[in-house]
């Protein structure tokens, strides 16, 4: 029997694994789809074409799956989806898609987001990553694996932040932010490497010294971008240990459309 709360408003249309929770006076829509294990505390609004994972724990009076906040949505048909065991605090908002994108919102697996965090429309956020309290990101913004956001930090629209990045509090971001690159600011500006998240992780020797070898070639080498490009070909040409981590970032410059925050 699935434990929901009698008062709880469940669309008939909408599937939920036969272990899912429901809290008092939380509503789920026709086309959400939700998987064993997950946890829908009270007040929660699950709404949209919304598909959820497995063991994933929504707090009260979180909004998911809502209409993007674009004014040229037209009720188009646009998805969310949420990936395994991720935690979702109070008063979170994670928007559908929109048709002038992929018309996907993503979100990956074991991430932990804090109250009232915000993820727009379009945006791609990947596992093991953590937003504190009030951190924002508006649409179309991509989020690398392991990335820390915190609390109050807020991402333009169409910015990337490389994987094991960490965004410090009060960061206004309007600029990628490449692998593993420790900023903070507003204007954001880079401070060196995330070494011990790096550590945490279980990064060897070998590899953050490469990573922050690299990091030197692009933000105190006084190259040019294209130099500090050639160098890291240079420099992955050159290693054993630490080439893959330099490769991240080397094939993040090429990837980068707002520029970097150097």
């Amino acid at each position: 029997m699935m434990l929901i709360h009698p008062t709880a408003l469940i669309d008939p249309k909408a599937h939920l694994d036969s272990s899912v929770e429901v809290g008092a006076y939380s509503v789920i829509g026709p086309d959400v789809s939700i998987g064993a294990g997950t946890k829908i505390g009270p007040h929660v609004v699950i709404d949209g074409h919304t598909t959820i994972g497995k063991d994933n724990h929504f707090h009260a009076f979180s909004s998911i799956g809502g209409p993007p906040q674009d004014k040229k949505y037209a009720g188009e048909v646009t998805y969310l989806e949420i990936g395994d065991r991720n935690l979702i605090r109070e008063f979170c908002t994670f928007n559908c898609g929109t048709v002038q994108d992929k018309g996907l919102t993503k979100v990956g697996s074991d991430n932990w987001f804090l109250a009232y965090v915000h993820i727009a429309h379009d945006c791609t956020v990947g596992s093991h990553t953590v937003f504190s309290n009030n951190a924002a990101l508006a649409g179309h913004v991509e989020v690398g694996d392991w990335v820390i956001m915190s609390g109050f930090s807020a991402v333009h629209q169409f910015c990337k932040i490389g994987a094991h990045a960490f965004v410090g509090m009060n960061t206004s971001l309007t600029q990628d932010v490449p692998p593993f690159v420790l900023l903070s600011g507003n204007p954001a500006q880079a401070h060196g490497v995330n070494l011990e998240g790096l550590k945490r992780r279980g990064f060897d020797r070998p590899q953050l010294n490469a990573i922050r070898q690299a990091y030197k070639l692009i933000y105190k080498s006084g190259h040019t971008l294209d130099e500090a490009k050639a160098a890291l070909d240079h420099q992955m040409a050159e290693l054993e240990a630490g080439a893959p981590e330099v490769k991240m970032m080397r094939d993040f410059l090429d990837a980068s459309t707002r520029g970097i925050v150097r």
